[in-house]
């Protein structure tokens, strides 16, 4: 492992926790029974457990055992901040896959109930050219139904990816733990950097999710069809 270059395991990471989002999600809904239960999430959320046992105890134990420098010195400070770490952690990874599902429902929700008022509005118009217009927006509207479900979930990634970097620098601006004193606090003037790191992460978050949704309206708009051929002139 000392062989990796540390900006090696700083691209590992990125490649892990980008995909994470996706691909949890995916996993979830391969796992659901039913829309609506949770059973999908807490096989996925087990599935997670299940790699973090593999590689956050089996693989630490075994090196433990093997290396003469992987021995550690087991501090309380250690252990105690270090399994707060793991619980935030595990913490983030299930806020990821219930925020998932809770995307979807909200989505879903307003979906319906949006489908339901035009559908009251198409039963109760009594105009044929106002119905049929209100029947065409529903039919058209019905179309959208799996854009419209993922309207809330494309931004779950992009939220928790800016967000995560901000929270981690205000952290560090007040919490200043040497060894031996967790709780060493104090306030460094952050410099210029800061707001404007602030500001282009705003601006790249809005990006991303505009990107996003720009794609998908283009893939769900209609093609336009082809112009039917004009008859030629009947000759004479």
């Amino acid at each position: 492992m000392n062989n990796i270059p540390w900006w090696g395991y700083v691209i590992l990471a990125g490649l892990a926790w980008g995909t994470y989002v996706p691909i949890i999600f995916y996993g979830g809904t391969e796992l659901t029974t039913r829309p609506g239960t949770i059973g999908g999430r807490l096989a996925s959320i087990l599935c997670v457990g299940v790699a973090y046992f593999v590689l956050g105890v089996v693989v630490p134990l075994i090196l433990m055992s093997l290396r003469d420098d992987a021995k550690p010195d087991w501090k309380t400070n250690g252990l105690v901040f270090s399994a707060l770490a793991g619980v935030a952690g595990a913490v983030g990874a299930i806020c990821v896959i219930f925020a998932s599902k809770a995307a979807v429902d909200t989505a879903k929700g307003e979906f319906e109930t949006r489908e339901a008022a035009l559908v009251a509005q198409m039963d109760s118009e009594a105009d044929p050219a106002k119905k049929a217009a209100t029947e065409a927006e529903l039919k058209e509207f019905r179309g959208e139904r799996a854009k419209f479900y993922a309207s809330y979930r494309i931004l779950i990634a992009p939220l928790i990816f800016s967000l995560a970097p901000l929270i981690n620098t205000l952290l560090s601006l007040i919490w200043h733990p040497k060894p031996g004193d967790p709780f060493h606090f104090g306030f460094d003037l952050p410099s210029w950097h800061l707001p404007v790191g602030i500001v282009l992460v705003a601006v790249g978050t809005f990006l991303v999710l505009y990107s996003k949704e720009a794609a998908e309206a283009n893939k769900a708009a209609p093609k336009p069809s082809a112009a039917a051929p004009t008859p030629a002139a009947p000759k004479a």
